[in-house]
């Protein structure tokens, strides 16, 4: 006859100070931030802007214009030659719709199947935090790789821009001038707003990663599922359903640079991030506070 298990008692269960708690998210911040990949990574996403403002400074070297202005997504490099500080806007409509998500998808796919696959999960498990506390810190290294990378991206973009081309004044695409000042306040707010958009994808990745212990595994099937809802939100046909895609929403931050400020999309966008957060990541916890870790 086997032994019967000991009934756990949360009373008897070690008291988890707020500072160890920091500790432990300090822990998953330089794990996560000191591996050759997630380097890797942010150096691709520093590159692109490089890359973007060489080629616009090449093709319009010969006084020639390049793009054509609308103010939406790519349109944006119009107005590169005339101030470097749409270069930002530039290179964060270009990496949106595959290499900044990309980059998330990949940390947040292995943030808790690379830990069972190199067979450190259980060990991670056995400190006094818990799971809960642990798939939170995890929650929210992902949440600081976004903002990261999209910092990365702009400000790359916006050394490269200032040493390219001339800055100053800003126009925005409501014909309104602005000091460079406003612009720079302006464009950090929309890199704020473009990484907040990325936390749906962050928490979907998440889940993913809780299902498994193969890392590979977890990246590949986030990256994935990206590349399908973005085809998906590329139909025509499937208009009605594209709202309630999270990569709908993702350039309305071209709305920032308007005067007045068009609300509407940025707050369905920000709702939207909202709820496929809680939904996810209420999913992950799910999955992961019930699973057998064996590794």
């Amino acid at each position: 006859m086997s032994r019967a298990e000991p009934v756990y008692d949360a009373r008897s269960a070690p008291r988890v100070s707020p500072l160890w708690l920091l500790g432990l998210f300090r822990s998953e911040l330089l794990v996560t931030f000191r591996r050759w990949r997630t380097l890797a990574l942010l150096g691709v996403l520093a590159a692109v802007p490089v890359l973007v403002g060489v080629a616009v400074k090449v093709e319009t070297s010969d006084g020639g214009s390049i793009g054509s202005g609308g103010g939406e997504g790519p349109a944006f490099i119009s107005q590169v030659t005339n101030n470097g500080l749409f270069l930002v806007f530039t290179s964060l409509a270009a990496t949106l719709p595959f290499f900044l998500p990309m980059a998330v998808g990949v940390v947040a796919g292995d943030a808790v199947a690379g830990e069972a696959g190199a067979g450190t999960l259980r060990y991670l498990l056995v400190a006094p935090a818990g799971r809960t506390r642990l798939l939170l810190a995890k929650l929210t290294t992902v949440v600081a790789f976004c903002l990261a990378a999209t910092l990365t991206v702009a400000v790359a973009a916006l050394l490269t821009g200032a040493l390219l081309f001339p800055t100053g004044e800003v126009t925005l695409l409501s014909g309104t001038a602005v000091s460079f000042g406003e612009g720079l306040l302006r464009a950090g707010a929309i890199a704020v707003l473009v990484a907040a958009g990325l936390l749906g994808l962050a928490a979907l990745g998440l889940f993913v990663s809780s299902l498994t212990n193969s890392g590979i595994a977890a990246m590949a099937t986030t990256v994935g599922l990206l590349i399908t809802v973005q085809i998906l939100n590329a139909i025509p046909q499937l208009d009605a359903f594209h709202p309630y895609l999270f990569p709908h929403y993702w350039l309305s931050f071209a709305d920032l640079l308007r005067d007045p400020v068009y609300w509407d999309d940025i707050l369905k966008n920000l709702g939207l991030q909202a709820l496929y957060t809680a939904v996810f990541g209420s999913a992950a916890w799910a999955a992961f506070t019930s699973r057998d870790v064996t590794a």
